[in-house]
C-alpha cells in the first residue's frame, strides 16, 4: 500500500512457506517493497518471482536463530530501503515427542529459532524505529502459546515466550506510539510446518479442525500495519480452548491426553524419528500449503483406527 513516503517497506521471515509465503504474496500484491527472508536463497529466489506487483523485492537468505546473520540481514535492508515500515515474523520450526525424546540439539535449536529467533529481530528492527518513531512489528504466535498439549514441548515452551516476549515489547515501546507491536494467535493452518516438523512422536503431526488457510493468518497479521491490534486471535475453537485450560485445568487435562492424537496426528501414517528442518532448511519441502487433505476426514479415519485396533 502507497503511503505519502512511497511504497511501505515489509519485511517478512519464514517467507519460504505457510504464512509467510502468504504474507509475501500480500504485500506484494499490495504494491509494498517486499523483503524476504527465510533459510533457503532457491526458495526465496521462487518466492520472489511469485510476488506479483510488488515494488521490489529484496531476498535475504537469514537463519534468525543466529543474532550475526540478523544483524546483517536487517543492516542490508536498511542499506537498501533506509527503513523498515513492518515486519511479519512468521518463521518458525516444530519437533514432537515427549521431552525427554528430543535431542537436545533439536530441542534446543526450536526454542533457539522461535523464541530467541524473536528476540534477535527486535534487538535490531527496534531501535531503527523507535528513532523514527514508526514502524509495525508483527509477531506470529500461536494457540499453542496458551495451552499445553502432548508431545510438543519445544514447540509449547517456545511460543508460550513468544507471547511473553511481545507483552514485554508492548510494555517497553509504550514510550514511542508510532511503534506498535502485535500479536497475532492462529489455531490449525494449512501449511508445511507439520510435515516439516522433527518427529519422535511415531506418526505425523498435522493441523487440528478448524483448518484456516495460510492466507487468512497472512490477511489478519498485514492488516495490523494499518489497524493495529495489542493481540489478535484466528480461529473460532482459539477461545474455547484458553478459556477450557485457564478455569477447567483438570478437564483440559484429562481430555487432551487422548485427544491430541487423533485430532492433532495422522495414525494412519507412522513416521521414523527425525530433525526434518530443524537443523537446517529442507527447500524440496518448502510451499504455500501442507496438502495433508480434510482435518475432519482425518479425525474420522483416526477414530476408525483406534476402534479397529480395540
Amino acid at each position: 500500500m502507497t503511503s505519502a513516503a512511497g511504497p511501505r517497506v515489509v519485511l517478512v521471515t519464514g517467507a519460504s512457506s505457510g504464512i509467510g509465503r502468504a504474507a509475501a504474496h500480500q504485500s506484494a500484491a499490495a504494491g509494498d517493497h517486499v523483503v524476504l527472508v527465510a533459510r533457503s536463497r532457491d526458495t526465496l529466489e521462487e518466492v520472489a518471482a511469485e510476488c506479483a506487483g510488488a515494488a521490489s523485492t529484496l531476498v535475504l537468505p537469514t537463519d534468525i536463530s543466529s543474532d550475526d546473520e540478523v544483524a546483517a540481514c536487517v543492516a542490508a535492508a536498511l542499506q537498501k530501503h533506509g527503513r523498515v515500515d513492518a515486519v511479519v515474523h512468521s518463521a518458525g520450526v516444530v519437533a514432537y515427542g515427549r521431552t525427554e525424546e528430543v535431542p537436545v540439539d533439536v530441542f534446543d535449536q526450536v526454542v533457539r529459532t522461535n523464541l530467541l529467533g524473536s528476540v534477535n529481530l527486535a534487538r535490531h528492527l527496534l531501535p531503527p524505529m523507535r528513532e523514527r518513531d514508526s514502524g509495525t512489528f508483527v509477531q506470529i504466535g500461536s494457540i499453542i502459546g496458551h495451552i499445553a498439549v502432548p508431545t510438543m514441548s519445544p514447540y509449547v515452551v517456545s511460543k508460550w515466550g513468544v507471547r511473553a516476549l511481545t507483552r514485554q515489547l508492548q510494555i517497553e515501546n509504550r514510550d514511542r506510539r508510532g511503534v506498535r507491536i502485535c500479536y497475532v494467535s492462529p489455531g490449525g493452518v494449512d501449511t508445511p510446518i507439520y510435515l516439516q516438523a522433527a518427529n519422535y512422536s511415531g506418526f505425523v503431526g498435522r493441523p487440528p479442525p478448524p483448518v484456516y488457510r495460510p492466507e487468512t493468518v497472512a490477511r489478519a497479521a498485514l492488516r495490523q500495519i494499518d489497524r493495529p491490534r495489542d493481540r489478535t486471535q484466528v480461529g473460532i475453537a482459539n477461545g474455547v480452548m484458553r478459556l477450557g485450560f485457564t478455569l477447567l485445568p483438570r478437564v483440559f487435562d484429562a481430555i487432551v491426553g487422548p485427544m491430541f492424537p487423533v485430532a492433532a496426528k495422522d495414525l494412519t501414517h507412522p513416521v521414523a524419528p527425525g530433525t526434518g528442518n530443524v537443523l537446517e532448511a529442507r527447500p524440496q519441502d518448502d510451499r504455500l500449503r501442507g496438502q495433508q487433505g480434510s482435518a475432519v476426514v482425518g479425525v474420522l479415519r483416526n477414530l476408525r483406527r483406534r476402534v479397529g485396533r480395540r
